[in-house]
């Protein structure tokens, strides 16, 4: 399904065909929309080739790699030695090589910096050779977080399990598959408390930076833990993991899109005495079962939070425009 079209909970993304540019001469076209799509069976076939190559677990393989797919046939390989991010690589982001590739017939071949590869167009392996004369192959690989579907534990609140909790959320709503759209804002606040939620990026090939599948998991509608398609990407404190604009995640866990994700957030609000703040909110994440903030202090709220009290403060699933949903969401209060 492409963003244009109408979804069941009534979203629609339209451009006007033509907009009058300033000096009303002429009519100026209209950007060029980017597709977006909510299923695999609709992405196309560079879905096909994007994705992560190697092995789930650490120590399983020599080199772990991930193909972005960046429209218009061209795409992008990221060479992780050791294994996959959390499965392996190091961390050290001066190791990973990334080479440039393009569709041609039915395989996409890479080239760069010493090395060789092509992918088929099932996309179930790719081979690379180094300029050592090394040669490797690595099959397909769909990782799945260890806590993708985690019941809630005794005492926990469910915010979000299916359509007949949407009275939990302000400005909810949920599409035909019943999954939560991003946007809502909790109904109840909450001040100190570990948070479970699950949620699935669109494919949008064409996006780049904060235009490709953008949303954010605020806690106490003040700080944000970012939500995008980051796949691949540096790990910087504005992608996926990031707590916006103040902290980077310490190693990328964004899957690719499609692909359901989990953050798993253990959350202290900043403490006051006599009306001033004395110690800072804390936060734990793990992202994927990956740890990728441990105790971390956030000096103030994030862009687009609201101020810091001693309040308590709901919990939003940002919507940005674009259709990142949720399920499984569910919270322990301390």
């Amino acid at each position: 399904m492409k963003l244009g079209s109408m979804l069941a909970f009534g979203l629609t993304v339209g451009m006007a065909g033509l907009v009058w540019a300033a000096d009303a001469k002429a009519p100026a076209e209209k950007p060029k929309e980017k597709p977006t799509y909510l299923t695999v069976e609709e992405a196309g076939p560079d879905f096909k080739v994007q994705g992560e190559y190697g092995a789930a677990e650490a120590n399983k393989a020599k080199y772990g790699v991930q193909v972005i797919a960046l429209a218009n046939d061209l795409f992008r390989a990221v060479i992780f030695p050791g294994g996959l991010p959390g499965a392996g690589w190091d961390g050290n982001k001066k190791d990973k090589v990334e080479i440039d590739g393009r569709r041609d017939g039915d395989q996409v071949n890479f080239e760069g910096k010493g090395w060789k590869g092509q992918i088929g167009a099932d996309g179930i392996a790719i081979k690379l050779s180094g300029a050592g004369g090394e040669t490797i192959e690595l099959a397909k690989v769909v990782r799945h977080s260890p806590t993708e579907g985690a019941k809630p534990p005794v005492g926990a609140k469910v915010l979000y399990g299916g359509p007949e909790d949407l009275h939990n959320w302000n400005n909810a709503h949920a599409d035909a598959r019943g999954l939560l759209a991003s946007g809502p804002t909790s109904t109840a606040r909450f001040q100190n408390y570990t948070l479970h939620v699950e949620f699935l990026l669109p494919f949008k090939p064409a996006g780049r930076g904060q235009d490709r599948a953008n949303s954010g998991v605020y806690m106490q509608n003040r700080y944000e833990v970012q939500v995008l398609d980051s796949f691949g990407l540096k790990g910087e404190n504005n992608e996926c993991g990031g707590i916006y604009s103040k902290t980077a995640p310490s190693v990328n866990m964004c899957y690719p899109p499609l692909q359901w994700q989990t953050y798993d957030i253990d959350f202290t609000a900043a403490k006051y005495e006599g009306g001033k703040k004395v110690k800072n909110a804390v936060i734990t994440v793990k992202q994927n079962g990956v740890v990728i903030h441990d105790g971390v202090e956030i000096v103030g709220p994030t862009g687009g939070g609201k101020p810091e009290t001693a309040e308590p403060g709901e919990i939003q699933l940002q919507g940005h425009g674009n259709p990142v949903f949720y399920r499984n969401v569910w919270i322990v209060e301390k």
